[in-house]
């Protein structure tokens, strides 16, 4: 009987083992959750949009070494991408890629220029003081309106929000290199409007944690986005 209910414990443990070893696997070489935290890519998407990410088509990393699997792609004009923001390392940021390498990025009076073509804007894309358009500080410097001409470096790509006039991009801190990528992104699964007004939970407060959970059960129907629910990005 003993070794009966060792056996069982043992291949429970087993299966939680396999389980969580699957679910590492998936989350850091595959796909990825992100919740947007900011307005900077307005109205493509909003705070408090949750999204599924493809972290496989870039070559994903591998856990604890750091190696990368080879690519299935390479990023594009267009593309919505999450990489680490070139400041620490560390932080996740979600923009759009304007431009990939070799290709000259300027910006005339809000107007973006890739190579001396137009580049369009998304479709959901705003400016918000759109007649306050910034002069360059000086004959060879930039501003956020008016901006290069710049050409991208070597397996680096340039970012822009889509929410031109309220996104900290490349053109403050500089291109994204290609080991900075982690994904694409793909699907809106989730959608939650922010409210001032819901409780915070805290540590110091036992029953903080069941008032908030209340509270979003009385207020659910008219804090979820329906429409925005499996939305593809694009």
């Amino acid at each position: 009987m003993k070794g009966d209910a060792f056996d069982f414990i043992w291949e429970n443990i087993k299966s939680l083992l396999i389980a969580i070893v699957l679910a590492v696997i998936i989350k850091t070489s595959i796909v990825e959750a992100y919740k947007i935290p900011s307005s900077s890519m307005e109205d493509t998407l909003l705070v408090g949009d949750f999204l599924i990410a493809n972290k496989f088509i870039f070559g994903s990393q591998i856990p604890l070494v750091g190696w990368r699997l080879p690519a299935l792609a390479d990023p594009e004009q267009g593309d919505v991408m999450i990489f680490k923001w070139p400041g620490d390392g560390v932080t996740n940021y979600i923009k759009r890629c304007i431009a990939v390498e070799g290709q000259k990025v300027e910006i005339i009076d809000k107007v973006v220029y890739i190579d001396d073509a137009e580049f369009p804007n998304p479709e959901e894309s705003k400016f918000t003081d759109s007649l306050h358009i910034r002069q360059r500080p000086g004959p060879n410097e930039n501003s956020r309106d008016n901006w290069g001409p710049y050409v991208v470096p070597k397996d680096c790509y340039f970012m822009m929000g889509d929410n031109r006039d309220n996104s900290y991009d490349s053109r403050f801190w500089g291109p994204v290199h290609k080991d900075m990528i982690q994904g694409e992104a793909m699907l809106i699964h989730w959608s939650w409007v922010p409210d001032e007004n819901s409780p915070q939970a805290s540590v110091s407060d036992p029953l903080s944690v069941p008032r908030l959970f209340l509270y979003n059960v009385a207020h659910f129907p008219e804090r979820v986005r329906w429409k925005r629910l499996f939305n593809l990005i694009s």
